[in-house]
């Protein structure tokens, strides 16, 4: 890749629990999760241009330009006012599905843009700005997974095991809206700890909801939980299990081909540009 183009992985995330402990006079939930990165995800190439501004030369169906993630996390950045950058995404991660796509493709906007530009932004200054887009944003840019708390903008960078993971999507739009506010989510389960993650000790307090909510949820969800330890994540559409061995997840997701669209994805602790 030359030095006027750069084309970077922009990682899926899942959440491996999520638990709702509290509620902020500003309406947003306090959290505990775990963010598990994936290898796998969007493909984006940005390449400077002679036309000043930032262009998306991608069709992302059905989203406006101007709500587009991928411009707003450029327009955060001070750019010089010559400064002219395309932007091609190739997009494989679901919209909807609790994958963080959205977010990642505006981290790596932000590392992209800082980099190809010679902008000078710490990561530290990316992320907190970055989080004004969506509380998934600043794990993307740290780059590594994380021990997530607060609305889930408190990352401790945390190793986990390597792990293969089959990741179904069931097909539908979940609303991340009606899901935090619906009366009969559970708000107050009690914090845990690191050790108590890594003892099993978990759950997504906003499984229950989405599964009597949306019934092909449920059905994956049910056809998951026969073949391994099946969980949402964050708030669906996808639903998960994690294997030891690439073989046995793979197989999984051959049998889900048929009813279901179904992927394998590796864990990693961390990615960079």
């Amino acid at each position: 890749m030359s030095s006027n183009a750069i084309e970077v992985l922009s990682p899926a995330k899942l959440n491996l629990f999520l638990h709702v402990t509290g509620r902020q006079a500003n309406g947003y939930h306090e959290l505990q999760t775990v963010f598990q990165l994936l290898n796998w995800g969007d493909t984006l190439r940005f390449e400077l241009s002679d036309i000043p501004g930032v262009h998306l030369t991608s069709d992302l169906s059905g989203v406006n330009p101007t709500d587009n993630l991928i411009i707003r996390a450029a327009n955060l950045l001070s750019l010089p006012s010559d400064a002219g950058v395309s932007v091609t995404v190739e997009k494989v991660i679901p919209m909807g599905g609790g994958l963080g796509g959205g977010s990642s493709n505006a981290a790596v906007t932000m590392l992209a843009l800082n980099k190809l530009l010679a902008l000078g932004y710490s990561v530290d200054e990316m992320a907190n700005m970055g989080a004004a887009l969506g509380a998934d944003v600043p794990v993307f840019v740290r780059g590594q997974s994380a021990w997530g708390e607060g609305i889930g903008e408190k990352l401790t960078p945390i190793e986990l095991p390597n792990r293969w993971y089959v990741i179904i999507y069931p097909n539908c739009h979940v609303s991340t809206q009606e899901i935090f506010t619906a009366p009969e989510l559970t708000r107050n389960t009690p914090p845990i700890t690191v050790s108590a993650f890594f003892d099993g000790a978990v759950r997504n307090d906003l499984q229950p909801v989405v599964e009597a909510r949306y019934e092909p949820v449920k059905t994956a969800l049910e056809w998951l939980s026969e073949r391994g330890s099946a969980m949402m994540t964050g708030s669906g559409a996808c639903v998960f299990a994690a294997y030891d061995e690439r073989e046995i997840a793979e197989q999984v997701a051959g049998e889900a081909a048929g009813p279901f669209k179904a992927f394998v994805a590796e864990g990693i602790n961390r990615y960079s540009l």
